[in-house]
């Protein structure tokens, strides 16, 4: 847990933020109150968490502190002293900056041209770059950032980016910052890294508002946590006398189960093998390279990767959604290699794509039609093949919504008016209502609630333990460990490890993989 600084320095020039404090906060969006009567406040020299499941209202907060939307109600402070923040710009001129999840670079610029973009130069039509490079400099040595101003973006890996927009705020004179999701895209390395990164700037009087849906790392960087529920403040303690059950329970209203009790696995032979498959990107160039991997039956097999390493080209072939370039995919012993998806299907595969709203469902479809995409043409859904039985589909439809507690006002809603977590139970209830023998979950839980992810993987759990093979491809390192009985690491596009999940797993290996580092005796198999 960080503490607060006793004494701290800014870095000269910067506005430093003792206090900001935001009182009664009121956002209405039409038929929905977002945010009802919330406090919230944050000192220099600490590191205040906020939580909450999607929906609770915590972005909305953030970003009317940023100024991206207006309050309908409710004051800010800062040093006791009333501002109205209107825009992005008008925080920045406050001392207020933000990383969003989603890095704001443009690839093709060096790190100092990026820092320097929207800059007022002050001095005649043309920016000083390298009075911005040696300031830049300066500073990345203080906070122990380790970037070269003169690099283009593109050269440089997902971790060195969040450097850059870290870099940039503090160029900028932020004191305090907002920092939404920022471990999502990061190595295990990297995360300790940035925690190094906030410990040096809360030592120098920085106030910094963390954004996460990880609890382990919520608590091992913060000072105080607020939590969200319903738009409406549970409550705020001090990360001292937190825990995570505790904040999953106040996150969601009741006890949430974090800790799974799987049972040994039990292998029953070969249900899915890639023999040397290769395929290319959506940019044309090498997505995989070579991969062998094999999942039995009874065992779930992780993917660990940092985003964009070929995980969704990985899943996209053994579902027939990309072709193969080279080596052969088999399910069951037959070869399905470039087989069209209906017929992978009719392997026995079932496929929980990454982009459910793209792939996995049509979003002006009911909830029913939603649920008998891939089958509507089959018994009992339809007769002879041409012929809808509405009823059939009505009856399957309202039993999926009672066996996997999908939310929706009726069978006929459209799906787009559900939330993330309810869609992607609807998906796991057509995928799995098919009895598979091999499931691809493609980061089943990104995006969901506590809540919904707890339900997803008590389900997962369960198809375990009923035999099937599943292939679990996920960016969260937590669900890798909590699920997998063995851990594949993509790298490049190439598999570079294969590691036994035991209790004791050393996760710097982990992420050592992960980062490109190949270690003894990690062959997959």
């Amino acid at each position: 847990m960080m503490t607060t600084a006793s004494a701290a320095t800014l870095p000269s020039g910067h506005r430093r933020i003792d206090l900001l404090e935001m009182r009664g906060i009121v956002k209405r969006f039409p038929g929905v109150l977002a945010v009802s009567q919330v406090d919230f406040d944050v000192r220099a020299g600490e590191v205040h968490a906020l939580l909450g499941e999607n929906g609770a209202g915590k972005s909305t907060l953030m970003k009317l502190l940023y100024g991206l939307y207006q309050p309908d109600g409710g004051t800010v402070r800062l040093n006791d002293q009333e501002v109205r923040i209107r825009s992005p710009h008008d925080a920045i001129q406050h001392g207020i900056g933000m990383i969003h999840q989603h890095f704001m670079l443009v690839p093709s610029l060096t790190v100092a041209e990026n820092v320097a973009l929207g800059l007022n130069n002050g001095n005649g039509w043309q920016l000083d770059l390298r009075r911005i490079a040696r300031e830049l400099s300066a500073l990345s040595e203080r906070y122990h950032l380790k970037i070269d101003p003169s690099r283009p973006i593109w050269q440089l890996a997902v971790g060195e980016q969040q450097r850059v927009e870290i870099l940039r705020a503090i160029y900028r004179g932020a004191a305090l910052l907002i920092l939404d999701e920022p471990t999502a895209v990061l190595t295990p390395q990297e995360v300790d890294d940035l925690f190094r990164i906030l410990r040096q700037m809360t030592s120098d009087g920085h106030a910094l508002i963390f954004i996460s849906h990880k609890l382990h790392e919520v608590l091992a960087v913060s000072t105080r946590i607020t939590v969200l529920r319903d738009g409406r403040k549970v409550a705020t303690i001090p990360a001292s006398d937190a825990t995570k059950p505790k904040l999953a329970e106040m996150m969601v209203g009741r006890p949430v189960v974090l800790e799974y009790q799987r049972a040994a696995c039990q292998p029953n032979g070969e249900r899915l093998k890639l023999s040397g498959v290769s395929a290319l990107s959506d940019r044309g160039d090498s997505g995989l390279r070579q991969v062998s991997l094999t999942v039995h039956g009874g065992e779930i097999v992780g993917v660990a990767g940092v985003s964009g390493n070929g995980q969704q080209e990985l899943a996209q072939v053994i579902a027939g959604l990309r072709p193969v370039t080279a080596g052969r995919i088999t399910i069951t012993g037959q070869e399905v290699t470039n087989r069209s998806p209906s017929a992978v299907r009719s392997r026995g595969v079932a496929y929980i794509p990454e982009e459910r709203m793209i792939d996995g469902v049509i979003k002006e479809f009911s909830v029913a039609e939603n649920l008998v995409l891939q089958t509507h043409g089959q018994e009992p859904f339809a007769r002879g093949g041409l012929l809808m039985n509405f009823k059939a589909i009505e009856q399957a439809c309202a039993e999926a919504i009672h066996a996997y507690e999908i939310k929706t006002p009726s069978t006929e809603t459209a799906i787009r008016h559900l939330s993330g977590g309810n869609i992607q139970k609807l998906v796991l209830a057509r995928e799995l209502s098919r009895d598979p023998q091999v499931l691809i979950a493609a980061q089943p839980t990104r995006g969901v609630d506590i809540g919904a992810t707890e339900y997803i993987h008590h389900r997962l759990l369960e198809e375990r333990a009923k035999g099937t093979a599943i292939l679990l491809i996920s960016e969260d390192l937590d669900e890798i460990r909590a699920l997998s009985d063995r851990i594949a690491v993509m790298y490049e596009g190439q598999i570079v490890g294969m590691l036994e999940n035991k209790a004791n797993i050393d996760l710097s290996h982990v992420g050592a993989l992960m980062a490109g580092s190949r270690l003894e005796g990690t062959e997959a198999r």
